[in-house]
């Protein structure tokens, strides 16, 4: 009988037939989240026959949400997020107008999922990479502070001139600062820091990773991202950790260029907000773009899988897109759980689907920009088809 998963203390109670909810999604949520609870329910059939079995509980986000109750994020729906524990969503929309910026971005913040968990590996995609097997790496994310937090004020508007006012007082000269700026505010605080690096090192321990890389830009912004560094290595000197991982930093910019020149020197990533999206989107291009990354956004005791990539409205109902991305997450739900051989299954079947040269659209057309031929091209739900047929 379906049972909701429970939480005891840290850890998480899983019962043998969870009841997950979805979020469909908007444009090609239609598309790749079916693909996706196809591809997961054959998976857990495969590796546990009938002794395991996901109920899928669907709840509204975005548009369809907005058709049907006039919210686009009714509460109803993170009451039932919160409720079951973890969830896994397609791509949402972010609305023109009204308080919103972004959905994705509200549910993690009003359910304080503040670390965004973002592994990148290679499947056998085409790639910009001369040797992308080399790239494995874990990124971490923190999701609630930084310039996501939102708290900015327009050119001229009454608060971004009291603002202005404040650091003229304060001593700010009128060579940084024009009186017409918009303004902008970069909150990093040692608490939300902290916690964040503190999961992502539990994490290094659990999954093996033995080297962990603060990504900042301190030696510009010293008293935000500079901090950010600090306090994680204060972080790694805690007993749960000390000697027990390599830790290190990179500025930014050498970051980036690191990880193409010396690749498979990073395990995992650890960065604020605005660094960590932008990392993460970078790497998931060198291993055949955001269509074959996975994220993931955990807190304390709540955990969100989801689609990196946006809704793609004009492939919506086409059935051509490629899932593996929300696939891949769903993956990193089903390890989540506890249930690492279903996750594998998966790797596993995605890994010699590529390898035969059977793909999406998007695939095909990269493997085909590489020179390659004798190449398969299969609709949305076919790919997930071939998925299944592949975990035999």
């Amino acid at each position: 009988m379906p049972e909701r998963i429970q939480t005891d203390q840290d850890r998480l109670k899983v019962p043998d037939h969870p009841i997950i909810p979805f979020i469909e999604g908007d444009g090609i949520g239609v598309d790749i989240t079916p693909a996706m609870i196809k591809v997961v329910n054959a998976a857990v059939e495969h590796t546990y026959g009938k002794k395991r079995k996901i109920e899928w509980k669907e709840i509204l986000a975005g548009e369809k949400a907005h058709r049907q109750t006039g919210e686009y994020l009714p509460e109803a729906s993170l009451e039932t997020l919160r409720e079951h524990v973890v969830g896994i969503k397609g791509p949402l929309t972010t609305p023109v107008g009204g308080g919103i910026r972004s959905l994705n971005v509200t549910i993690r913040q009003v359910l304080d999922l503040y670390s965004c968990v973002r592994p990148v590996r290679w499947y056998g995609s085409a790639s910009p990479l001369k040797h992308p097997e080399k790239l494995d790496v874990v990124i971490f994310r923190e999701n609630t502070e930084d310039v996501y937090a939102g708290v900015e004020y327009e050119s001229s508007s009454a608060e971004a001139k009291k603002i202005i006012s404040l650091l003229l007082d304060l001593g700010v000269g009128t060579d940084k600062i024009s009186a017409d700026a918009a303004v902008g505010i970069k909150p990093i605080s040692p608490g939300r820091t902290k916690r964040h690096v503190r999961k992502a090192l539990r994490w290094a321990l659990e999954k093996d990773r033995k080297t962990v890389t603060l990504m900042h830009k301190g030696n510009i912004m010293k008293f935000t991202e500079g901090a950010f560094m600090r306090w994680g290595y204060q972080v790694a000197e805690e007993p749960e950790f000390k000697g027990k991982l390599n830790v290190n930093d990179r500025i930014a910019d050498n970051m980036f260029q690191q990880l193409l020149t010396r690749t498979d020197e990073y395990d995992m990533i650890v960065a604020p907000n605005l660094n960590g999206d932008y990392i993460s989107d970078a790497a998931a291009g060198g291993v055949g773009g955001l269509g074959m990354a996975p994220g993931a956004n955990i807190g304390d005791h709540l955990a969100v899988f989801e689609a990196t990539h946006g809704t793609a409205p004009k492939y919506a109902g086409r059935d051509q897109v490629n899932p593996s991305s929300l696939i891949l997450s769903a993956a990193m739900l089903l390890e989540y759980l506890g249930w690492p051989e279903a996750a594998k299954t998966i790797h596993r079947s995605l890994e010699t689907t590529l390898s035969r040269r059977t793909g999406t659209y998007d695939l095909v057309r990269g493997w085909r920009n590489e020179g390659e031929s004798n190449l398969t091209e299969l609709k949305c739900s076919e790919f997930a088809e071939a998925l299944m047929e592949n975990m035999q």
